[in-house]
């Protein structure tokens, strides 16, 4: 899977994700800095799903229609790194082949997609 992994989730969420095999995207490491806006030009001009916590993003989608190729927004309780994998590791365990422009939000409890 290809996931590019928000400033704000952190570069130990893509340390995790590389070591479960995905191909992942660090703006953490690459491009620090950057605006939600370019985030998602980015990630759509080159097939990545975003990775974010960052409730912005669905504003962008929603509300100004921005194109994307999927978005899972993570919404725990437990922000810590090691609970973002797990949740992003099941969460692609279960549903890998409906992420794929869809907008995902990923509670400890339960995954809701969003109609976009």
């Amino acid at each position: 899977m290809r996931l590019l992994v928000d400033e704000c989730t952190g570069p130990r969420v893509s340390y995790g994700l590389v070591q479960q095999g995905h191909e992942v995207h660090c703006i953490y490491e690459k491009r620090r800095g950057s605006s939600d806006v370019e985030i998602l030009q980015k990630a759509h001009a080159e097939n990545w799903i975003v990775v974010t916590n960052d409730k912005d993003f669905g504003e962008l989608i929603c509300r100004s229609g921005k194109p994307h190729h999927g978005i899972i927004f993570l919404r725990l309780t437990d922000e810590s790194s090691a609970a973002k994998i797990e949740a992003i590791r099941l969460l692609l365990n279960q549903y890998a082949d409906r992420l794929q422009n869809a907008f995902v939000v990923v509670t400890e409890s339960k995954v809701r997609f969003g109609t976009l």
